[in-house]
């Protein structure tokens, strides 16, 4: 049962460079939802249409090689056709409902800046240490915890977790028996790192106080 206090949402991970997506505004806003999303996934499919560009999304596009397209215009509900996922990112509160009503009436999903209600998807906070990826999400309440929480893990994460897990898919390749044998032998395994994670804590505190 869902009360007031759980966050009902379902986290999933897009292959955006097999989607299409659409970014309506072109401004400070166009700016930060476009940045973080080819931070995450610089291989993403993206199509900008706004009559004016924010210097900052043409320097971004000109020293990297995203695939990004853009159309320098006012919005029309046709620019929504042939695209996946839609992101009103305007600073225009009617323009952005006027994109949602365009994308809710072809069926899409969308993200509407500032406006969680309108939303059917949220861009949360992302952590990336090689193929491990954290999505952080507090349901739109508040997008500065999510921001200070991804900061936390971001500090606590090695920087050599790209080597556990490959290391980890080895040994798993190589595990014999049923789905509950080798679930048992990565949890020993991975127990050990978790031992020697508090074991080291420990060593660091007695430290403080000698």
């Amino acid at each position: 049962m869902i009360n007031g206090h759980t966050n009902p949402l379902y986290p999933i991970f897009l292959k955006l460079h097999e989607l299409n997506m659409l970014v309506v505004g072109a401004g400070e806003v166009g700016y930060e939802k476009l940045f973080f999303i080819l931070k995450s996934s610089p291989d993403a499919r993206i199509t900008l249409v706004a009559p004016w560009v924010n210097p900052e999304i043409e320097k971004l596009l000109k020293t990297n090689s995203y695939s990004v397209k853009i159309i320098k215009k006012e919005f029309e509900s046709i620019d929504i056709d042939g695209h996946d996922l839609i992101i009103a990112a305007t600073n225009i509160k009617e323009l952005n409902r006027d994109i949602r009503d365009a994308a809710k009436a072809k069926g899409k999903l969308i993200n509407v800046a500032d406006t969680p209600a309108l939303c059917d998807f949220y861009l949360g906070s992302i952590v990336t240490r090689g193929p491990l990826k954290v999505a952080i999400s507090t349901n739109g309440q508040s997008p500065t915890f999510a921001k200070r929480f991804r900061q936390i893990l971001e500090e606590i994460l090695p920087r050599n977790v790209e080597e556990l897990i490959l290391n980890l898919k080895h040994f798993r390749d190589q595990l014999k028996g049923d789905f509950e044998e080798k679930v048992t032998k990565l949890n020993e395994l991975t127990s050990i790192l978790v031992e020697e994670n508090n074991t080291q804590k420990t060593n660091n505190n007695d430290k403080k106080y000698k």
